[in-house]
């Protein structure tokens, strides 16, 4: 099993409020500069919301959810003091970024 870790906010407020084009494109520079794998994903309306244990951050955001999600703990601790309004959690999966856990759902 793999241990995800994710930001969520609404997409509002992640792709028109804050800086998060700044913040992807130091990180990318990051892990570039130190010959890392990208390790982190945005996605719009992700359906891993609908498990049942994931009820309460449905809750929190219920509309237009978007999603940053990392196998790294620490960026996502990051994000969190950078950001702030966002909700922080975690999910396993057993398959590497399995589109049953990662997909986008389509909004009618």
């Amino acid at each position: 099993m793999t241990t995800y870790y994710f930001a969520l906010a609404s997409q509002n407020f992640l792709l028109s409020e804050e800086p998060l084009e700044e913040v992807f494109r130091e990180r990318i520079n990051y892990y570039q500069s130190n010959n890392k794998e990208i390790d982190f994903w945005l996605i719009p309306n992700p359906n891993f919301l609908n498990r049942p244990a994931m009820t309460k951050f449905k809750n929190l955001v219920p509309d237009e959810a978007i999603a940053i999600i990392s196998t790294n703990s620490i960026f996502i601790n990051w994000l969190k003091l950078r950001i702030g309004y966002v909700c922080i959690g975690q999910f396993e999966d057993s398959l590497k970024l399995s589109e049953e856990s990662l997909s986008i759902v389509n909004q009618p």
